[in-house]
C-alpha cells in the first residue's frame, strides 16, 4: 500500500497537548470529539488526537514526573492508564474510546514517544512474535533528553522489527487511524533517527490499516527530506510551536525551505494551532491557563501562512470554550478551499519583513497572500506580472469577505502590524 494514499489533503484536526499536556482525560478526549462533531466536522475537521503520556497514571500538566511506573501490557507494550481513561478497563485499551470518536464520524489518533519502554528492559519482558526480550532490543544510550520513559530500538537487533509489528498490531485493533511519534524527526542529542522511521513505516505497512504516520519533534533536517517523504506523512518543521510572535516570525523562512517538499500524503508540519483556550494544564512555552497571546492580526497571519503552504491543521485550544472569532478562523470555507486543494504554494517576494506568497487551486484561480511581519503599519504589493496573471483581475479577499478589481496591475494592502491579507484572484 502506497502510504501517500492515507491523506492525500494536509490532516485537520484537534490535539490535546496544548491546553492539557500530558496530563488530558478521556471525558475532555469525548467532550472535544462531541464539539469538533457538532462544529467543525462539516469543514473538512477529522482528527482527534491524544497527545503524549496517556500511559502515566499519575501525569498532571506538561512537566514529565521522571522515573515513574506506566501502565503496560505483558508484551512491553504501554496501556492507556485507566484512571485517566476509564474505559480501557480490562485490558481493552484504546478501542472503545477510538469507537465513539467513530461513532461521531471523525478519526482517532494517539501519540507514542520512539522506542521501548524502559521498565521493560529493566524487567526484561517479553515481546510479542519473538524470543527476544525488551533488554535484547534496546539502545540503552539512545535516550530522549528530555523524558525518562523510553530507550530507543536498535534496528539491528533480532526482534526490533517484531517490537514495533506488535506495537502497530495493538493500535489496528483498537481503531487507531493517526499516529504522532515523537523524540525521532529531530532530537537535541542524536538529529533524526531514520531506522526506527523505517521500522515504523514497515510495522503499519504490515499492520492492515491505514495509519497517518506524524513525526516530531523538530526542525525535521531539510538534507533528509527524501527519507522523511519515503516514510512518512507529516513531518515538524519546527521545535513545539507557542503563540509568541518570534515563533511565528521564524515560520517564514522554514516555509520558504520546504515549501518544494510539499505534495499529496507528505506534509511538512508548522506544528499546532495555539489557538482560543490554551494551557489549562499545560505550563510549556512560558504560559499557564490563558487565551491565546496572538493577537486577532497574529491568529489571521498563522492561519494564512499554514493554509497557503499547506501545513497540516491541528487546533490546540479546549473546543468547548471557542468564542465566536476563533470559530470563524476554522470555518472560512474560501480559506479551506485553498488549504485543501492547492498547489504551487511559493513566496513570490520577501523584503524585509514584507512578504508576499502565492498558489493556485485546482479551478485555476491564483490566491496571493501578503504579509507585514514587521513592528509599524505597511503597505505591502505584489504585482499582476508576479503572480502571472493579465492586468485586470476581479477578486476577494477572503477573511473580510471584500471584492476588490484591480485597474493598475498592482495588488496593495496596507496591513497593521504582524497582519496579513489574502486574495483569490480570478485570471
Amino acid at each position: 500500500m502506497n502510504h501517500h494514499l492515507f491523506a492525500t489533503h494536509p490532516p485537520m484536526g484537534w490535539n490535546s497537548w496544548d491546553c492539557y499536556g500530558a496530563a488530558v482525560r478521556e471525558e475532555e478526549i469525548r467532550g472535544n470529539a462531541e464539539y469538533m462533531a457538532k462544529h467543525l466536522k462539516d469543514y473538512g475537521w477529522d482528527y482527534i488526537v491524544v497527545d503524549i503520556q496517556w500511559y502515566e497514571p499519575g501525569a498532571i500538566s506538561s512537566q514529565y514526573r521522571p522515573f515513574v511506573p506506566l501502565e503496560m501490557d505483558s508484551y512491553s507494550r504501554l496501556m492507556p492508564a485507566v484512571n485517566r481513561f476509564p474505559s480501557a478497563a480490562d485490558g481493552k485499551g484504546f478501542k472503545p474510546l477510538a469507537d465513539y470518536v467513530h461513532s461521531l464520524g471523525l478519526k482517532f489518533g494517539i501519540h507514542i514517544m520512539r522506542g521501548i519502554p524502559r521498565q521493560a528492559v529493566h524487567a526484561a519482558t517479553p515481546i510479542l512474535g519473538t524470543s527476544a526480550t525488551a533488554r535484547d532490543i534496546a539502545h540503552p544510550n539512545s535516550i530522549c533528553p528530555w523524558n525518562t520513559d523510553m530507550y530507543g530500538v536498535d534496528a539491528s537487533k533480532e526482534g526490533a522489527q517484531a517490537y514495533y509489528n506488535s506495537l502497530f498490531e495493538l493500535y489496528a485493533s483498537w481503531g487507531v487511524d493517526f499516529v504522532k511519534v515523537d523524540d525521532i524527526a529531530a532530537s537535541r542529542l542524536y538529529q533524526i533517527h531514520v531506522p526506527e522511521i523505517e521500522m515504523i513505516r514497515k510495522a503499519i505497512d504490515r499492520c492492515g490499516r491505514d495509519m497517518v504516520l506524524s513525526l516530531s519533534p523538530g526542525p525535521a533536517p531539510l538534507e533528509h527530506a527524501e527519507e522523511l517523504k519515503a516514510n512518512a506523512n507529516m513531518w515538524r518543521m519546527t521545535d513545539d510551536f507557542w503563540d509568541l510572535w518570534p515563533l511565528l516570525h521564524g515560520m517564514f523562512e522554514r516555509c520558504y525551505k520546504w515549501a518544494e517538499h510539499v505534495a499529496p500524503g507528505q506534509w511538512p508540519d508548522c506544528d499546532m494551532l495555539p489557538l482560543g483556550h490554551l494551557g489549562i494544564r499545560s505550563v510549556d512555552g512560558g504560559g499557564s491557563d490563558r487565551w491565546t497571546r496572538f493577537t486577532k492580526d497574529e491568529q489571521l497571519t498563522m492561519m494564512t501562512l499554514w493554509s497557503i503552504f499547506r501545513s497540516p491543521l491541528m487546533f490546540g485550544g479546549e473546543m468547548r470554550d471557542n468564542d465566536e472569532w476563533t470559530l470563524s478562523l476554522l470555518t472560512n470555507r474560501d480559506v479551506l478551499h485553498l488549504h485543501r486543494n492547492g498547489s504551487g504554494a511559493h513566496q513570490v517576494s520577501r523584503e524585509t519583513d514584507k512578504i508576499v506568497w502565492k498558489a493556485q487551486d485546482d479551478n485555476g484561480a491564483v490566491y496571493a497572500a501578503l504579509f507585514n511581519a514587521g513592528d509599524e503599519e505597511a503597505i505591502v504589493s505584489v504585482s499582476m506580472e508576479q503572480l502571472g496573471l493579465t492586468p485586470s483581475p476581479r477578486g476577494k479577499e477572503l477573511w473580510t469577505g471584500e471584492v476588490i478589481t484591480l485597474t493598475d496591475g498592482q495588488l496593495s494592502a496596507k496591513l497593521p502590524p504582524h497582519g496579513a491579507a489574502l486574495y483569490r484572484l480570478e485570471p
